[in-house]
């Protein structure tokens, strides 16, 4: 929980990673392209005294992450969001058996998210039943830019996604959580297109889509989608750590999404561990938007606590508890 001025706020890391990118753990050159690319984003977004060593940042230890994201950065609760990459990691980049073993050991404080590719066929399908039933999977997150043999990415629309996401919806799984961003070198801008979020998210309206990095840098197409698919959400991932290098940049972003989205369906990320959480949230509680961008929706607190926290926490009820008093109650949007 973080407190200033007598304010309260329940706070849930939308999106958080226990990854491996270390030199061990990678196949070739698309490995170590991969998590450099990742390296960069932090070093270049990051105040100075939050910079990694580079070795570190390749895998960090369990420890890492829970001092980083409970102790000093605020959460109450954190979402467990990864993709296995076999592409380019021998082992997987989420370190699956090692991040479900954290999260055995935190069930108050970390919920553990899935994954699929449905270029897997039956195997995959197969994979994510079982998965589902080991996990209690309540979301699963998807990479639709991965690299798969020769594909190098697949569609939210494809018929064969629609397989999975059929299965989720079987398996009660109801979040989707959809890498929609920036480009990482090696993967390919256009495999993170957003326009395929419309397709699905109008066939599968019981299912919820979380666009993590909101699109970026296609934020106008996200915003136009969403308006009109009310159970797309915002996943702020990426588009946070700009309150620190472009602060106007970053009230661009968050002004358009509440102006066209709305504040009930944005939702905090750190993206650990690309960024620290507790300066995000410190900045972001002190955030409002510059004199000359009044046209935006009021950045009031209650704003502020629906996206810190209390939006996914009404995504995720099976383990995301919010305490009476930091409740806003029939003011927080419900899940669709």
């Amino acid at each position: 929980m973080y407190e200033k001025d007598g304010e309260k706020y329940f706070v849930v890391d939308g999106h958080i990673h226990y990854w491996d990118g270390s030199d061990e753990n990678c196949k070739g050159v698309e490995g170590h392209q991969f998590i450099e690319c990742f390296y960069d984003y932090h070093r270049n977004l990051s105040p100075e005294e939050y910079v990694w060593d580079y070795k570190k940042y390749q895998k960090y230890a369990a420890t890492d992450l829970m001092h980083d994201v409970f102790e000093v950065g605020y959460a109450d609760h954190a979402v467990l969001n990864s993709v296995h990459l076999w592409d380019f990691y021998k082992d997987g980049f989420d370190r699956q058996e090692e991040a479900w073993e954290l999260r055995e050991q935190h069930p108050d404080q970390l919920t553990m998210n899935g994954t699929f590719d449905p270029r897997e066929g039956q195997a995959g399908l197969d994979q994510l039943e079982k998965d589902a039933e080991r996990f209690n999977l309540q979301g699963v997150k998807v990479y639709t830019a991965a690299w798969h043999n020769t594909s190098r990415g697949f569609k939210m629309s494809d018929p064969d996604t629609y397989k999975y996401l059929e299965k989720c919806r079987q398996l009660g799984i109801k979040n989707i959580h959809v890498h929609k961003g920036p480009t990482i070198r090696p993967l390919d801008r256009d495999a993170f297109d957003v326009a395929d979020i419309d397709h699905c998210a109008t066939d599968f309206t019981d299912l919820n889509f979380i666009v993590e990095h909101v699109g970026l840098p296609r934020l106008e197409d996200f915003c136009w989608i969403a308006t009109q698919e009310p159970n797309v959400y915002a996943g702020m991932s990426v588009a946070m750590a700009f309150i620190h290098t472009r602060p106007r940049y970053f009230g661009q972003i968050l002004g358009e999404l509440l102006y066209w989205v709305g504040e009930d369906r944005i939702i905090f990320s750190s993206d650990y561990a690309l960024w620290q959480p507790n300066w995000l949230v410190e900045k972001f509680v002190d955030f409002q938007f510059p004199s000359d961008m009044s046209e935006y929706p009021a950045l009031t607190t209650e704003v502020k606590k629906k996206i810190l926290g209390l939006n996914i926490a009404a995504l995720y009820p099976k383990t995301i508890k919010v305490p009476a008093e930091l409740q806003l109650g029939a003011a927080v949007g419900s899940q669709p």
